[in-house]
């Protein structure tokens, strides 16, 4: 049953977020040392009373959730999924002056805005209370925002009464200010650095002992993800022919920390070569494969793709890589790694993809915290830049709901060890790459998003394409 009001949950949270006191029905003292009805320096009236007309036009039910502020004031349900603290009115103030999921982002990352509970069931129920359809999400989210955030300054007074009066707070330094023309080399290389330089242990806790950044492959639900990401490469290498015999010479472009170079020399006997633009992962790339014994196989370079010359390779894979090439440059991508292709090579192209494509780019929370510059291109548009180049597609695998599992697997990693977590990455950065992944599973879940694997062919000249005659020999 929804309770709307000024009900009273705790006091001040400059400490870190209201304490409970539900036993006594009744608020806690507040930071000034006042409780009972709207807390402090609200005159007298509370900041969820005050508020209701934003939260109305957010959720015209009512909200599907507990929303508790900084003055210990409080509104909705007692009994939900979670609860929205709001701990500062700096967080009014980042919705104030960027009225879009980029200040709302802002004030979570910042911690002036924080969400009790499962962070992807929250998402979802306020999602869905919101009235927000699937296929126009953000553009409806946006609007609202803009139609019902100015309501708060009908009245300067009353803003001043929230602390919603006021130059928009500091933007956190954790977000990514690119300069240059987009996906040029060097402005690409800043990107890759924003994105994956967060520091190896950071990403060693997330990923686990895998150190695999991209969808596992979960053959049984209860699947460990080290054994998910195993069964990937696997199958990724089988895709390749690596299996057939020893010997035969793999490209990884945008190696990560060396997990598919090492599985396809350890297992497969391949010649690998992988190439990353991070120079972090291929410190880290490098120390795995010495430790692993596989120098002689296995050579990890930091360089672009655009800088390959001279090579040819019996198989290519691209894994959570595409993302950052852009649509611009698609076909410049499938045709240079066309000409890397002996006859009859294959190219294994694994990535996330969109119905009708998307661009990370201005006030969008993952462009500037997570995903600079990143394209999400439909896997029509995939398969057809394949074939351009002169690729033959035989086989296109979906693999979306692993994806939901894989991220899943990574946010729960995180939070087991969220103190270690912001040791190492800081507190801002811990707190969006949770909501990133968080919001990311639900994406995939719901089919906003999937991820594809798209294999093409480079046919020798009679059109010879040493395929298979069915997909068997995969598993």
């Amino acid at each position: 049953m929804a309770v709307i009001g000024e009900q009273h949950e705790g006091g001040g949270v400059p400490d870190g977020g209201p304490a409970l006191n539900a036993s006594e029905n009744r608020p806690a003292p507040t930071a000034s040392g006042r409780g009972g009805a709207g807390g402090a320096g609200t005159g007298g009236a509370g900041a969820a009373s005050r508020l209701e007309p934003l939260l109305a036009g957010f959720f015209p039910d009512g909200p599907p959730v507990r929303f508790v502020f900084w003055d210990g004031s409080a509104t909705g349900p007692l009994e939900c999924v979670g609860r929205v603290v709001v701990r500062s009115p700096d967080a009014l103030r980042r919705v104030l002056w960027s009225p879009n999921e980029l200040g709302l982002a802002r004030a979570f990352v910042t911690g002036e805005l924080e969400v009790e509970g499962d962070l992807c069931a929250m998402l979802r129920v306020l999602r869905d209370a919101a009235g927000l359809e699937r296929d126009n999400y953000a553009r409806r989210r946006v609007a609202r925002l803009r139609k019902t955030v100015p309501s708060l300054l009908t009245s300067p007074a009353s803003a001043a009464r929230v602390g919603a009066l006021g130059l928009p707070p500091p933007r956190p330094p954790e977000e990514a200010h690119l300069s240059g023309w987009r996906h040029s080399r060097t402005r690409d290389a800043a990107a890759i650095t924003h994105h994956y330089d967060v520091g190896d242990d950071f990403y060693r806790l997330v990923l686990g002992p895998a150190m695999t950044y991209s969808c596992a492959r979960f053959e049984v639900p209860e699947m460990s993800l080290e054994d998910a990401q195993r069964s990937k490469h696997d199958l990724i290498c089988r895709k390749l022919r690596l299996h057939e015999r020893p010997g035969l010479r793999l490209l990884d472009v945008g190696c990560g920390w060396g997990s598919m170079v090492l599985r396809a020399a350890e297992a497969y006997g391949a010649k690998a070569v992988g190439i990353t633009l991070s120079v972090a992962q291929a410190a880290c790339a490098k120390a795995r494969v010495e430790a692993a014994g596989l120098g002689a196989r296995v050579e990890v370079r930091l360089q672009d793709y655009r800088a390959l010359r001279g090579e040819s390779f019996d198989a290519i894979s691209s894994i959570g890589m595409f993302e950052h090439v852009g649509s611009a440059r698609m076909d410049q991508y499938f045709a240079t790694l066309y000409r890397l292709l002996k006859p009859a090579g294959r190219l294994l192209n694994h990535a996330i993809s969109k119905p009708g494509g998307s661009k990370m780019r201005g006030a969008g929370f993952i462009n500037r915290y997570i995903f600079p510059d990143g394209d999400l291109i439909d896997v029509g548009e995939v398969v057809k830049g394949m074939q351009r180049a002169g690729l033959e597609v035989r086989d296109v695998e979906n693999l979306r709901e692993h994806y939901c599992l894989t991220l899943r697997a990574w946010v729960s990693n995180l939070e087991a060890s969220w103190d270690e977590a912001v040791a190492m990455a800081g507190e801002r950065r811990a707190r969006a790459w949770r909501l990133y992944m968080a919001a990311s599973a639900n994406a995939f879940e719901e089919g906003k998003i999937a991820v594809h694997q798209v294999l093409g062919v480079r046919c020798g000249p009679g059109g010879e394409s040493g395929m298979p005659p069915t997909r068997a020999a995969w598993g």
